[in-house]
């Protein structure tokens, strides 16, 4: 059985937290790695705004950061339900706005778990919120925590995702 390793890393990762109300993006750059940060924020929409239109606002948006930054990947939080169906349906709208604009873009996403995060940028994974932005201002040597929370969530996903695509184990392929 033969092995090669891929030349390929993902070096602009682009990470989301994803919601309607507020949608937390970091983009970073990893090579050799390094982490830098390339830019972070949150594409927010008012809660008075017809729900279309946040989708829309949302879509145009992580359109706008595509073409402006060119990502080589996106990472984004794998859905998860809570006891809200409304709510989960809601976000479930949004990341599919989300989805579109990488799919469109030629970006491709990768999902992970919170539980995945956790264990990527702190290494256990029912660390705290705390602990996990925290950890992710240390990595990337950020003076403060990025606010809002929605921001460093995403950040630390483009870190489970440069983490998780530079394992020796994602370097293989048959």
């Amino acid at each position: 059985m033969e092995y090669y390793v891929k030349e390929v890393i993902f070096t602009v990762i682009l990470g989301i937290d994803p919601g309607y109300a507020i949608v937390g993006y970091g983009i970073i750059n990893y090579e050799k790695n390094r982490f830098s940060v390339i830019d972070y924020g949150a594409v927010t929409t008012e809660a008075k705004t017809p729900f279309n239109k946040r989708l829309a606002i949302i879509y145009n948006s992580l359109n706008e950061l595509i073409i402006k930054y060119k990502p080589e990947a996106m990472a984004i939080e794998k859905l998860f339900y809570n006891t809200n169906a409304k709510t989960v349906i809601d976000v479930a709208q949004a990341r599919g706005v989300i989805m579109l604009a990488a799919e469109n873009n030629g970006i491709q996403a990768f999902e992970y778990t919170p539980l995945q995060v956790k264990q990527s940028v702190v290494g256990y994974g029912r660390a705290e919120k705390k602990q996990v932005q925290e950890m992710t201002r240390v990595i990337l040597n950020l003076e403060k925590i990025p606010k809002p929370d929605d921001t460093a969530d995403a950040l630390a996903m483009a870190i489970c995702h440069a983490h998780s695509s530079g394992s020796l184990m994602s370097l293989l392929k048959k």
